[in-house]
């Protein structure tokens, strides 16, 4: 019987999958030799181009308090989303497949950096450089990091991490959805408590 698979949709920019990862990182410690956990880019918001307009910047920002006052997660509000900003998803999942495919130890610890960057030190994680100097510190050099991150397989694969979250019809993130052999079973939808979703696995692994 094959090893469960709780997959993970979620976008690093996000900010409820923000709020969410305390309980990713206690779910992936607490059941590490009882199923495979594993992360799928869902695209939020992949390809925008027009920059925030004003009244978008608030709603965004509305959500971020939100999540901070549930859960306690860091945020660096003052000076956050400048005019001008594209909130453009996609670079910042394509950094995640990119670490992926050089060291797939990586992809949790990219995927945390870049969410941790953007929301409590208020950086501007949809630029390469930004990104290639994260990966940098995990140990991936900005070189490599760039000529992977630049190719078409990059760009392929986090295509098909979008496609992956439409076909399984997920439809905001973070959701969870626990596979055992061919059958799947929803698990999460949303910023939930850590006891609820523990419960809910439980049920479904017992």
């Amino acid at each position: 019987m094959n090893m469960p698979i709780l997959w993970y949709f979620a976008d690093p920019m996000c900010s409820w999958c923000w709020g969410f990862s305390p309980v990713i990182e206690t779910l992936r410690e607490a059941y590490r030799d009882r199923m495979r956990i594993a992360l799928v880019l869902g695209g939020l918001r992949p390809g925008e181009t027009a920059p925030l307009t004003a009244a978008g910047r608030e709603d965004i920002l509305h959500h971020w308090h939100q999540v901070h006052e549930r859960t306690g997660q860091p945020f660096l509000f003052d000076h956050a989303l400048p005019e001008g900003f594209v909130y453009d998803t996609e670079p910042a999942s394509r950094a995640v497949v990119t670490v992926g495919g050089i060291d797939p130890a990586l992809i949790f610890p990219l995927f945390k950096a870049i969410q941790s960057t953007f929301y409590a030190e208020g950086r501007d994680v949809t630029q390469p450089d930004v990104l290639a100097g994260m990966a940098a510190t995990l140990g991936v050099g900005a070189t490599v990091f760039m000529h992977v991150f630049d190719s078409d397989a990059a760009h392929a694969r986090t295509q098909a991490h979008f496609q992956q979250a439409r076909q399984a019809g997920v439809r905001g993130f973070p959701t969870l959805i626990l596979q055992q052999e061919t059958q799947l079973h929803p698990v999460c939808n949303g910023c939930l408590p850590l006891d609820t979703v523990r419960t809910a696995i439980d049920a479904r692994l017992a």
